[in-house]
């Protein structure tokens, strides 16, 4: 039996378990008690009923029972902010993937610009350069229609003869002699003033290979392409 004036109150050995500091205070209050401190009238009971009491254990291994409650507090700490840390390392990176799978779908789509750009300059360039290479045609006389039609399918993109031909049936019905009476516009495209042809030849005024030459050289550098022409004048009945 224990003396009056050593009396420990009953501690559930749980209760060192809930904070650190709650163990702390309860481990001071232990050794107050021990050290002298008067008996209370009723003990103090465990907060949960079958658990192991702190009085129950003998003197020299409730240190070690205090020790090993804080460390097991401590360990699951330490378990909570791993698994906290591990959460927060999963979101970054599902984060980076969505950013990084954006950036590269932004990325192609201007790729995909750049070289639709890059092949429709090439084209251009390409029927330019057939502008410049074209052969030249035997000076005649007169011509006919069909010649005159024979000479542009020679000098102008296949893919763009059509809007081409579009054109110039609307303006001068395949005459390359023809002269608005109404102003200056001259020839199978009706360039306005007429001798503005002259840049692609001084016989402007009777040859059609010039004034093909000048017409299609005209219309890619206004719009890009016969086709391009075509469309405008279709929208204005002019280009």
């Amino acid at each position: 039996m224990m003396l009056e004036g050593n009396r420990v109150s009953r501690i559930s050995v749980r209760g060192f378990a809930v904070a650190s500091a709650t163990a702390v205070t309860a481990v001071g209050s232990v050794v107050g008690v021990a050290s002298g401190s008067t008996a209370q009238n009723n003990d103090v009971e465990a907060t949960a009923s079958g658990t192991t009491l702190l009085a129950d254990i003998p003197a020299g291994q409730q240190a070690q029972v205090q020790t090993a409650s804080l460390t097991q507090q401590a360990e699951t700490m330490a378990i909570a902010a791993d698994a906290s840390a591990k959460k927060d390392a999963e979101e970054a990176a599902r984060k980076a993937a969505a950013e990084t799978a954006v950036a590269k779908k932004k990325e192609a789509a201007e790729k995909a610009e750049r070289e639709a750009k890059e092949r429709a300059e090439a084209k251009a360039a390409a029927s330019r350069s057939e502008v410049r290479d074209a052969s030249t045609f035997a000076v005649q006389a007169s011509y006919t229609v069909a010649e005159v039609q024979a000479m542009a399918r020679q000098i102008v993109p296949a893919d763009q003869f059509q809007c081409f031909s579009n054109i110039v049936e609307r303006e001068s019905s395949w005459n390359y002699r023809a002269d608005n009476p109404t102003s200056d516009a001259y020839g199978l495209v009706q360039a306005l003033p007429g001798s503005k042809m002259a840049s692609a030849g001084a016989d402007w005024m009777t040859n059609p290979a010039t004034q093909i030459k000048w017409g299609l050289g005209y219309m890619d550098g206004r719009y890009g392409s016969p086709c391009g022409a075509w469309n405008f004048w279709q929208a204005n009945h002019w280009y």
